[in-house]
């Protein structure tokens, strides 16, 4: 409330002042410095009698003296306006006050106007010392309290009240500060010694002046006084101690040096420099005997000292500054000769026994040892001890006398050799020590079976590889040495084999064969996969230690299957000629003769003869398709693709003659693919003798009538295997997907085989991959012993890990190691395991009536 009645008050005064400037012809305005831009600084317009409307009609404006004006005129208003920063120290620097004169022009008539703007000061600049710190000198004890040394003060761009400045000195209880006012003047600042110095005791003060203003609020700037004291000669050199105790040996060489005296002087510069000289009271025998460094305070031997002659010495000692006047300090040094342990032990091996078995009992004594000492008393007690400490020991058996023992048992595979040293130290002061040498070797035994890297080896191999061809090799690893570690390798005999087709059984030591010293596995003949799939026996490595220690690892050889086997024609179903009857083929290479009988006027689509082929492959190489070679173009008669029943292509008639010659191409899926051809002869005949035919034959109408609903049949079945098969292969790939995210970690494994160990086989039904299998068959229908429906458990090589790295580099093919739960053990080849793995596996479809499980 009071603040609004000044300003009511200061407005009044103002109004007056500008009433008194209108009847002057003279406008005068106040504004601070640092006003904001914006701020207004008067009614310019109302002040020189314009009305409304008037400032901006008549051009009312301020025009340039030659320097950028802080000021402007609003303009439809009228009013005196602060454009930019005012800063009266710039604009006046210590001028007070600080006026400036503005021309206002009027058009409409023409006038001009002079305005005159105040700027006032405010408290924006603090106090400034010229430095910001200020050094000098005073010496301690000859300067009295009560001297005086001037200061220089600081200065304010402020002006009037702004600018009065007072001094304050920080705490201390040496000085004070001399300022008779508060003034803009710093001529009469002074800074008054009011203790003694003592540099000893504080060599640098540091005090700080600082310097206020008298704004509101006020503003301070300092300065630091940083003032050395000068030293004076008021200090004597000072020992640490005044009695010094020096012992030395007896015989030590002249020149040695016994101590190094220290005397310390408060003072510095020449006052401190301090000499040491022997004192007047020193006897010439002491002089003789001893000197002294004068600068560095070393005492040395000049001679001999005898302790027989004289135990101990007395010397006095006198340190001197070089001050003026110089002065002194005295101590004492003793000096007591000792006698000399000049004879160190002596270490003999009077037995050793070497090398030592690994297998060696605690206890047992490698070395036997002497020991003495030629001084007496404490200097010829001797104190033995063994480095390392482990595996032996030192057991004292009579005085002079020791045993090295074994303390702990050895192993050569982890140290094949000991360097022990025997150490003697008497008990002198300083001890004397002695050492003895002592190389033990460790002989090996026969302690370590051969170890293989993995407990199951996985081996793929394709058929028909040629006798001879290494698949793989095994290696052992022994630590022993010489004879016990050299390792032999032999297939175990009780090691497994193989059920070979046709119910038999072979031993592993018929197909492969194992290098004795290389562990490079070998096969003995070609391997046939129609007659073996998976060969599992042991390998077993033998080192030539005594007794001899063997390890024993299991190998898992997998067969790939190669298309090796052309298709062959099957006889007739029904065991004679008839509709839908073939005649019997010879073998896979030759052509078979087939004849079959069609009747006149039969629809498109009617079954007349179905072809049937077996391939003694195994998956793709045994999917089989069937081919119309002859005749080519447009004939009466098709064949299945996948089925290879032979059906009318239209209706037939008289002019396709009475009797067609089919030739049937059955090839495979393999690389490359292999066929066999077969020649059906078709006799178009009357529905009469169609029937008398197949009456011959044992067969009846009814024989026709399945033929046509077999047809039917087939092709209902190959839809739902087309369903089944992209059903079960997107599941097979999620189980690639899983079962990969499942084995990320990076495994043991070192692959063998000629070629890939994966086939990826592609065809216009889908696509499919497998590798290791084993196959059974499962007959829903008349005909061979092959499938329409592959079942494949895929295989996925593990990385090459740890393991893979214990094989031996020189491994010319990659065999594949599974270790542990991952290892392909022989359960999973049974039949229910195998039932067990139906998500994981991929569908091949056949010819309609077979099934296949691999």
């Amino acid at each position: 409330m009071e603040m609004g009645v000044c300003w009511i008050v200061l407005l009044r005064v103002l109004v007056l002042q500008l009433a008194g400037a209108l009847v002057g012809g003279q406008v005068r305005y106040s504004v601070p410095e640092e006003a904001k831009a914006g701020t207004v600084v008067g009614r310019l317009a109302q002040d020189l009698g314009l009305e409304a409307g008037e400032p901006e009609a008549r051009l009312l404006r301020l025009v340039s003296q030659g320097r950028r004006a802080s000021v402007e005129v609003s303009g439809a208003s009228g009013a005196l306006v602060v454009s930019s920063r005012l800063d009266r120290e710039e604009l006046c620097g210590k001028s007070a006050p600080c006026s400036l004169r503005l021309e206002v022009l009027v058009e409409r008539p023409l006038r001009v106007f002079h305005v005159e703007l105040e700027v006032t000061d405010i408290n924006d600049n603090a106090p400034v010392f010229r430095v910001n710190e200020e050094a000098f000198t005073i010496a301690e004890y000859p300067t009295l309290p009560g001297s005086r040394f001037p200061l220089e003060g600081a200065s304010d761009a402020d002006v009037g009240a702004n600018a009065q400045l007072s001094y304050s000195l920080s705490p201390n209880e040496h000085f004070s500060l001399d300022h008779p006012g508060n003034n803009e003047h710093s001529s009469s600042l002074t800074l008054v010694l009011t203790k003694p110095l003592d540099r000893e005791t504080m060599p640098i003060h540091h005090l700080v002046l600082t310097a206020t203003d008298g704004g509101r609020p006020p503003l301070t700037g300092t300065v630091e006084l940083l003032i050395s004291v000068l030293d004076v000669n008021d200090n004597a050199p000072q020992f640490n101690q005044s009695v010094y105790k020096v012992k030395v040996l007896e015989g030590s060489e002249p020149g040695t040096q016994l101590i190094t005296l220290n005397a310390s002087d408060l003072d510095e510069g020449v006052n401190s420099e301090v000499i040491y000289l022997f004192s007047r009271h020193a006897s010439a025998e002491v002089k003789e005997m001893f000197s002294i460094d004068e600068n560095k305070g070393e005492i040395r031997l000049r001679r001999n000292l005898d302790y027989e002659e004289m135990d101990n010495y007395e010397i006095q000692i006198e340190a001197r500054d070089k001050g003026s006047p110089p002065l002194s300090g005295h101590c004492k040094v003793v000096v007591e000769v000792l006698d000399v342990n000049d004879n160190a032990p002596e270490v003999w091996v009077t037995s050793l026994s070497v090398p030592v078995p690994e297998d060696a009992a605690v206890g047992t004594v490698v070395a036997l040892l002497s020991v003495s000492d030629r001084d007496s008393g404490a200097n010829g007690r001797v104190r033995c001890t063994v480095w390392p400490s482990a595996p032996f020991g030192l057991v004292s058996t009579f005085a002079g006398s020791y045993s090295l023992v074994l303390r702990e048992a050895l192993d050569r595979e982890r140290v094949s050799e000991y360097e022990v040293e025997v150490r003697a130290e008497d008990g002198g002061a300083p001890p004397l020590r002695a050492s003895r040498g002592l190389r033990v070797p460790v002989s090996d035994v026969n302690d370590n079976a051969p170890a293989f890297a993995q407990a199951v080896y996985t081996v793929l191999a394709r058929e028909n590889n040629a006798a001879g061809a290494e698949l793989a090799r095994l290696w052992a690893r022994d630590p022993d040495e010489a004879g016990n570690g050299r390792v032999s390798y032999s297939v175990s005999e009780s090691g497994g084999g193989a059920a070979v087709s046709g119910g038999g059984w072979r031993p592993a030591s018929s197909y492969v064969s194992v290098d004795a010293e290389s562990g490079r596995l070998w096969a003995l003949q070609p391997l046939d996969y129609e007659e073996l799939q998976v060969l599992q026996f042991e390998v077993r490595a033998v080192d030539a230690g005594e007794p001899a220690l063997c390890g024993n690892a299991t190998v898992q050889l997998f067969v790939l299957d190669e298309n090796d086997n052309a298709p062959v024609l099957l006889p007739p179903a029904g065991g004679g000629p008839g509709a839908g009857a073939a005649g019997s083929a010879a073998s896979s290479a030759d052509s078979g003769a087939l004849w079959a009988w069609a009747t006149w006027g039969a629809p498109a689509g009617q079954v007349v003869a179905k072809i049937r082929a077996v391939d003694a492959d195994s998956g793709y190489n045994a999917w089989l398709r069937y081919e119309l070679w002859e005749p080519r173009g447009k004939g009466p008669f098709r064949v299945g693709l996948y089925s290879g029943e032979v059906s009318t292509a239209r209706a037939l008639e008289e002019a396709d003659g009475p009797r067609q010659r089919l030739v049937i191409v059955v090839r495979d899926h393999g690389e490359p693919a292999r066929s066999a051809t077969a020649t059906l002869s078709v006799s178009l005949v009357e529905g009469a003798e169609v029937a008398l035919a197949a009456a011959g034959s044992g067969s009846s109408r009814a024989a026709l009538a399945a033929a046509e609903g077999g047809a039917a049949s087939a092709t209902t079945t190959n839809v739902w295997l087309v369903v089944a098969i992209c059903a079960v292969s997107s599941l097979f790939l999620l189980a690639v997907v899983l079962y990969g995210a499942a084995r990320w970690a990076p495994r043991s494994a070192v692959l063998s085989g000629p070629g890939p160990a994966t086939l990826v086989c592609a065809s216009e039904v889908g696509s499919w991959s497998y590798s290791q299998r084993q196959s059974r068959s499962l007959c829903v229908a008349d005909g061979g012993g092959k499938s329409d429906l592959m079942v494949f458990s895929p295989n996925f090589p593990p990385a090459a890990g740890s393991a893979a790295k214990e094989t031996h580099p020189d491994a010319p093919a990659l065999l594949q190691t599974v270790s542990g739960a991952s290892s392909l053990p022989p359960f999973l080849f049974s039949r229910p395991f195998r039932r067990s793995l139906l998500p994981p596996v991929a569908l091949f479809a056949r010819p309609p009536g077979r099934l296949s499980l691999l």
